[in-house]
């Protein structure tokens, strides 16, 4: 009788270690690495927040969901997702993940410039959202310039 899986086929399951393979990752990538998941603990915190004042938690009682407008409502659904959406694919530096986070950031900074009657105008929301997105883009090009081609 045989067996159901092979053996060598499970031998071949060893263990990934973090220094196999990365021999050809530069100093840049890693601090990208590093930064998308500062990224991903601020957008899971994020994330919580806007959940938080969906479902009530820690909110006065004239501070409810039902009490703001349609926009508000929107708007903070919308990021409750998006957030902790965005906060996994960083954690995972996948592709996806920075996509959903620039997504995120973009739409937080267009609500917060164009429209203030949702959140109110928050300055400092779009300086430090502005200062991320900028030091992304400043990382994401280092990294690029030392791939070997």
């Amino acid at each position: 009788m045989s067996e159901p899986f092979p053996t060598d086929d499970l031998k071949n399951l060893d263990p990934v270690h973090e220094t196999v393979g990365e021999d050809g990752v530069g100093i840049w990538t890693r601090r990208l690495v590093l930064f998308l998941r500062v990224m991903a603990a601020l957008s899971m915190i994020k994330g919580l927040y806007h959940w938080a004042r969906v479902t009530g938690v820690g909110v006065g009682p004239d501070e409810l969901f039902d009490s703001h407008s349609i926009a508000w409502q929107a708007a903070t659904v919308f990021f409750a997702v998006i957030d902790l959406v965005a906060a996994v694919g960083l954690w995972l530096a996948a592709a996806w993940g920075a996509v959903i986070w620039l997504t995120a950031v973009a739409s937080m900074l267009a609500v917060e410039m164009f429209f203030p009657q949702v959140f109110g105008r928050g300055f400092i929301t779009v300086i430090v959202e502005g200062g991320l997105l900028a030091v992304y883009l400043w990382l994401a090009l280092k990294s690029a310039r030392e791939q070997p081609e």
